[in-house]
């Protein structure tokens, strides 16, 4: 995992959810897709990742259409195919199926061979008090640092 390039991240997962589970997944994509990508023009905002008849499926991620590809371009919201093990598809559509989880893409990033990989998480949304919560706690953390820093010089 040395010398990976994330091309596009998820920022709001960790916010709305519990992360569980995290795993690596490679993805199918076409010429004008990888190009796209590479140039840094990918949004995972409001995607998410459905288990169907035994596939991954990466839904409502967008990757802009690449213009020097002219007609042989993609459709920027296409469903893309995610490459897993067999037994690590079947524990996250058991665990989506049964105890009300969700697959969340954290990021799409190179590998060192220059692979494009998606990082996805077993996830459990949080409600808006858990929201609060984590906010509330990030701004005492951070006003703890800042006094001792400024306790620290004087």
């Amino acid at each position: 995992m040395s010398e990976e390039k994330v091309l596009a991240s998820n920022r709001k997962a960790a916010h709305d959810y519990f992360i569980e589970d995290k795993f690596e997944a490679g993805i199918v994509l076409r010429g004008s897709e990888i190009k796209s990508l590479r140039a840094g023009r990918a949004q995972l905002r409001e995607a998410y990742v459905r288990v169907d008849a035994a596939e991954l499926w990466l839904v409502n991620a967008h990757i802009a259409v690449y213009d020097p590809a002219s007609r042989e371009n993609h459709d920027p919201l296409r469903p893309r195919k995610l490459l897993l093990h067999r037994a690590e598809i079947r524990k996250l559509n058991e665990k989506v199926r049964l105890k009300g989880y969700t697959i969340v893409p954290l990021d799409i990033h190179l590998s060192s061979k220059g692979r494009a990989k998606v990082s996805i998480a077993l996830a459990k949304g949080k409600r808006q008090y858990d929201k609060r919560q984590t906010i509330a706690k990030r701004d005492s953390e951070r006003d703890m640092e800042r006094a001792l820093r400024s306790g620290s010089k004087g």
